[in-house]
Order: C-alpha cells, then sequence, then structure tokens
C-alpha cells in the first residue's frame, strides 16, 4: 500500500492553506494537512486533517516568545505552554500511528526539527528573503530537500550556496487563472489586501482615490475606520473570487506575498507593490527582485495622496509580459509530482 505524506499547515493568514489544498488535490496518495485551522473552513480540504491546539501567547501574538533564555537553534519555544505540547505530542501520535513516507513543513522551524527528531524525512519550504539566522539554516540543514515558492530568479543574493542547491524552486503556487485578454491600462485600480498584513485605512484609500479622480478603485480585503468615500472608490471587504477582480484591473496594488503576486503574475497585470514589513525581508526582497526585472513598480509603503498621479503614470509604462513570465501554469502539477517523488524515495529508504 502507497505510505501517505503530512502537510504542515502555517496558521498565519491563509495563503498557506490555499497553497497546501491546491498541492495535495494534485498527488497521487493520501495528505493529511496539519495546522490549527481556527477562522478556516476545512470542508474543502482535499482529505484528511488533523486539527491542533493553538499556540499562540495571545490575540496580538506577533511571533515572538520573549523568551531571553530561548536555544539558538529555535525561533518560538516559549515554556509552561500547554498548547505547544499538545500539538507537538498530536503530531508525533500521527506519525507513530500512520507511518507516513515524509512530512512536508510549510512553515515552522520548530515542527521541522521535531519531525526529524522522530526520524521522519521532511521537505521544508523556504520562503523569500534573506534567513540566514542560525534556526532557519538548521532546519534547512536537517531536511530532506527544500521547496521555494517562487521562480528562482526572485531568489535573495545572500542564500548561501549549499542552502540554494539543496532547494526546488517550484515557482508560484497560487490557485490561479490563465490570463485573459489584456486590459485596458486605464481601466480599473484594483487593491488588494489578504489576512497576513495589517489591510488599509478607509482616510488613505479615500485620499489615493481623490487624488486620481479619473480611475475607478476597487479595494479587495480589510479596511479599517471610516472616512467619506469620493464616487470612484469601491470598498468591497472579502471576496469569494479575487482572481476574478485582478482579471479586468488595468492596475492591481497590493504587497509582495505570495498569493497576490502569484495572482498579478497569472493574469499578466501591470502591478505596483507596496511590501509591507515582514521578518527577514520577505516582502522587501522579493519587490526589489520584481522591480530589477522589471515585473512591477515598488514604493515603499502606502504612498502620499500627491503621489498617486505620478505612480499610476508610471505604471502605464509597465511591461505586463515581464511578470507574466514569471508564472508557470504547472507549478503546482510539477510540485505535487515532486513531493510524491520524494516520499517514493523515502519509502525506499532512499
Amino acid at each position: 500500500m502507497t505510505r501517505g505524506i503530512g502537510y504542515y499547515v502555517h496558521h498565519q493568514g491563509v495563503g498557506h492553506w490555499q497553497r497546501a489544498c491546491a498541492i495535495a488535490a494534485r498527488l497521487d496518495r493520501p495528505c493529511t494537512l496539519i495546522g490549527t485551522f481556527a477562522g478556516i473552513d476545512t470542508a474543502e480540504a482535499p482529505g484528511p486533517v488533523l486539527d491542533l491546539p493553538d499556540d499562540r501567547l495571545d490575540a496580538a501574538f506577533d511571533g515572538a516568545d520573549g523568551a531571553a533564555d530561548r536555544p539558538h537553534g529555535l525561533h518560538y519555544a516559549p515554556l509552561r505552554h500547554a498548547g505547544i505540547r499538545a500539538r507537538m505530542a498530536r503530531i508525533a501520535d500521527w506519525a507513530a500511528r500512520t507511518d507516513p513516507a515524509l512530512l512536508v513543513v510549510d512553515v515552522s522551524v520548530e515542527v521541522a526539527l521535531l519531525a526529524r527528531l522522530l526520524s521522519l524525512p521532511t521537505l521544508v519550504f523556504r520562503l523569500a528573503g534573506t534567513r540566514t539566522d542560525l534556526p532557519h539554516l538548521e532546519a534547512f540543514r536537517a531536511a530532506d530537500r527544500l521547496i521555494a515558492p517562487f521562480p528562482e530568479s526572485l531568489d535573495a543574493a545572500g542564500v548561501p550556496d549549499w542552502v540554494r542547491a539543496k532547494t526546488y524552486h517550484a515557482g508560484f503556487l497560487g490557485r490561479t487563472r490563465p490570463a485573459g485578454p489584456a486590459a485596458d491600462p486605464a481601466g480599473p485600480v484594483v487593491v488588494v489586501f489578504g489576512r497576513g498584513g495589517a489591510g488599509g485605512t478607509a482616510t488613505d484609500l479615500a485620499a489615493a482615490a481623490r487624488a486620481v479622480p479619473d480611475r475607478v478603485w476597487h479595494v479587495l480585503g480589510p479596511v479599517t475606520g471610516t472616512a467619506e468615500m469620493p464616487p470612484n472608490l469601491h470598498l468591497h471587504c472579502w471576496v469569494a473570487d479575487v482572481d476574478a477582480w485582478i482579471a479586468r484591473a488595468g492596475l492591481v496594488v497590493g504587497g509582495a506575498g505570495d498569493g497576490v503576486v502569484a495572482a498579478v503574475a497569472a493574469g499578466g497585470k501591470r502591478f505596483l507593490c507596496l511590501p509591507e514589513p515582514r521578518a527577514y525581508g520577505e516582502q522587501t526582497e522579493k519587490a526589489e527582485a520584481l522591480a530589477r526585472l522589471g515585473a512591477a513598480l515598488v514604493h515603499p509603503g502606502w504612498p502620499e495622496p500627491t503621489h498617486w498621479p505620478a505612480l499610476l503614470r508610471a505604471a502605464r509604462d509597465l511591461d505586463p509580459s515581464r511578470i507574466a513570465a514569471l508564472h508557470d501554469p504547472e507549478a503546482i502539477a510539477r510540485t505535487a509530482g515532486f513531493i510524491a517523488h520524494r516520499a517514493d524515495m523515502g519509502a525506499a529508504g532512499a
């Protein structure tokens, strides 16, 4: 009987969950999705789900554990946290009961190292940015192989040679539709805010739309605060199909998260990238690479109202084929094949 695999899903935003579901649906074997899924409808999962107790310290969790004496090979290891004990025990119990061929880890240094202690081969996701701190390097060293969910052309310059050699560059792994007809560059401005960031503010958006009154603005995702809305600005909050909105955009404005960039590349859209602050320069370094390739116009942070007219004029000069060239429609299928191949090697003891 074909041995199954596990896929650990980080609980920041929904991008990791969407990526896991897209890959698991293309696998040729059982795949258990493992993680904390509060606020996520797991009914769409393409296989079994192992829901874990939450490991966050409080609602304002920022990824830090506040420990001054944490072991140098770990990122997050607070003491006296019952949720962490329970989640690690459940992972170990699942591995002992099911004897999986391997575990995909997207992402957690601690889960990757736990898997190694359980004698379980791992494929560890390596996100964008410079991750040369000791905990990341130890997780990379413990992994069987690494998966980068972006094209090799967007990799950071400071990645060690041995890490790069161990990496499978999967390309963008978002659930995106193929590009449609070329959009009018004077078409709607579509602003996208994901679940993993702070979202937008009503006052900033209203000021931007007023600065460019001849363009229609559509805003997807969370917006805080209140303001008098100009007639060319429309706030839609969460929408079921972001790709459909992107398809009719003349310009997409958003951060440099994997999901947004993947959707823009798949749609072949002009892109004004506003990278959000993230650890290890995850978004800023990806944005800088997009700018070097001529695939996006990049601005640090939300622009002042007076800057918007010039930015939108500059964005019209972008060649959408530059970012479209980064999209591989077979990326998810190829990555599922890579994972299945590594699982076969693990099952054979290779």
